[in-house]
């Protein structure tokens, strides 16, 4: 996909924000489109279906969490990249972001030249994802990498994109037991910092929709998948 093609929705209250990081992606090559509440970024998004959302969490009529969760209900934004860009640097609310759906989480003030090069990390998981499309059968579930989607018992299930790449991860080899670096390394890359809470946020998720007795936690060490 090319960098013209790939659009990006920056949501943020603040138009300096919004101006000089809009500015900065639209230099590299991107089409950017802005919003200035989650009302908008909602709108926005079902007109436009960008590639990627960067969110800021506080803003007037509906917060970033909120509009993150509605576009999460999305049917064919279900998948989208979303990130927080937020001053909130609070652990609490990095897990509410993780919570709602997001991808990831980048905390304010950043530089312009950093925030493009994360920018360009995020957009590789799409690339990565286009170049190794396969469907995946592991007891009563199938895995469709390239449609994002879950089958169980004849029915779709459609998770956020990092509980289905956690869940892809884990179903990979059932029986292994997955080390919380390892998990944080494949799932969310060692150039995205996130809480320590992350992964039993993203397992108590899947739990509920998938099984409790599918997934083993290993005290002290991290996860695994059982048949």
């Amino acid at each position: 996909m090319k960098k013209k093609d790939t659009k990006i929705l920056l949501v943020d209250d603040e138009p300096d924000i919004l101006e000089i990081v809009g500015y900065n992606l639209s230099s590299e090559g991107y089409s950017v489109i802005t919003a200035k509440n989650g009302i908008q970024a909602i709108e926005k998004t079902k007109k436009h279906k960008p590639h990627l959302i960067i969110l800021d969490v506080m803003m007037p009529e509906m917060d970033g969490i909120e509009a993150c969760e509605e576009i999460r209900k999305i049917p064919e934004m279900s998948n989208v990249l979303i990130t927080f860009l937020t001053a909130r640097g609070e652990d609490y609310s990095q897990v509410a972001g993780f919570d709602a759906g997001a991808d990831d989480y980048i905390t304010k003030p950043i530089k312009p030249k950093v925030l493009v090069s994360k920018v360009k990390a995020l957009l590789r998981r799409l690339k990565d994802d286009d170049a190794n499309p396969q469907i995946v059968s592991v007891g009563e579930l199938t895995i469709d990498r390239e449609e994002y989607k879950i089958i169980k018992n004849g029915e779709d299930i459609i998770l956020p994109r990092k509980e289905f790449e956690l869940l892809a991860l884990l179903t990979s080899r059932p029986g292994k037991v997955f080390k919380r670096e390892e998990i944080l390394d494949k799932v969310w890359g060692s150039e995205v910092i996130v809480g320590g809470r992350t992964i039993d946020v993203h397992i108590r998720k899947l739990r509920k929709k998938i099984g409790d007795q599918y997934f083993q936690t290993i005290k002290g060490v991290g996860y695994k998948y059982t048949q």
